[in-house]
């Protein structure tokens, strides 16, 4: 199993690019894939063009709240692992070429540091049954940082070409080391980029911040063409500009 987590500032597209990646697995011997959306705010689903199941933190905020709540749903006689063993089933979305699950947002309060050990051992059971796990993150990189999440062998930096995309993408690299994240290789990305290239002033900043240049993704209309008609970003034409260069980087990083 090969754990890649995608991370970057919100608006510079790493959804997308999430999403461009998984097909490329799935295209290119790389089933299964269980793809994780752990972004609050992404929509992995829509950019994948599937339906979301019930979310790991709408499943964790009942199990934390079961003995404060005299309207429990979970059944009497039945444990709250055996009672999440069952949702965590039920939050799986399951296509033909890859699984999603959901991590979705904790509305609760309090310490749900035994449910996220259940989550934990949840995931990593279903884990082991994919070759490649995607994993959409939040900048914090809270669930892989708590060990929720896999361990992480790839890191994925998204940026586009602003001085504050890069800037967020840099933070993130520092906050690898300090939270003890040790993957085997960390990778910058740059979206959304002209097709003149990268302006000179990026290229130079990301050369003084010792970030790896993995490759770039041009800006691409028919990504907006097809955002704007609900379709999911994940399916524009093989031929799309932003799609082989996408392709082009899964290939050079992971065959």
């Amino acid at each position: 199993m090969h754990t890649i987590a995608i991370a970057g500032k919100g608006g510079t597209g790493k959804t997308t690019l999430c999403g461009l990646l998984i097909d490329y697995l799935c295209k290119h011997g790389g089933r299964p894939i269980l793809a994780v959306d752990a972004d609050p705010s992404s929509n992995l689903n829509e950019v994948l063009g599937v339906k979301a199941g019930v979310t790991l933190g709408e499943i964790r905020d009942t199990v934390a709240t079961a003995d404060q709540n005299p309207d429990s749903p979970i059944p009497a006689g039945l444990s709250k692992h055996e009672y999440m063993d069952y949702q965590f089933s039920t939050a799986l979305a399951e296509e033909d070429d890859f699984d999603l699950l959901v991590m979705g947002r904790t509305q609760g309060k309090g310490c749900y540091c035994f449910v996220n050990g259940l989550l934990q051992s949840q995931i990593s059971r279903f884990a082991g049954r994919y070759n490649y796990v995607v994993v959409d993150n939040e900048a914090g990189m809270e669930h892989i940082s708590r060990g929720v999440l896999p361990q992480v062998d790839t890191i994925l930096l998204v940026s586009d070409c602003s001085r504050r995309g890069l800037d967020a993408a840099i933070r993130i690299a520092q906050l690898i080391g300090e939270v003890g994240v040790k993957p085997k290789a960390v990778k910058l990305i740059i979206n959304r980029a002209p097709e003149s290239g990268i302006p000179q002033g990026i290229l130079d900043k990301i050369t003084d911040s010792g970030l790896d240049l993995a490759g770039t993704v041009v800006q691409d209309t028919a990504i907006y063409e097809y955002d704007s008609e609900g379709l999911p970003s994940a399916t524009i034409p093989q031929d799309s500009p932003a799609r082989m260069a996408m392709d082009e980087i899964a290939k050079k990083l992971f065959g």
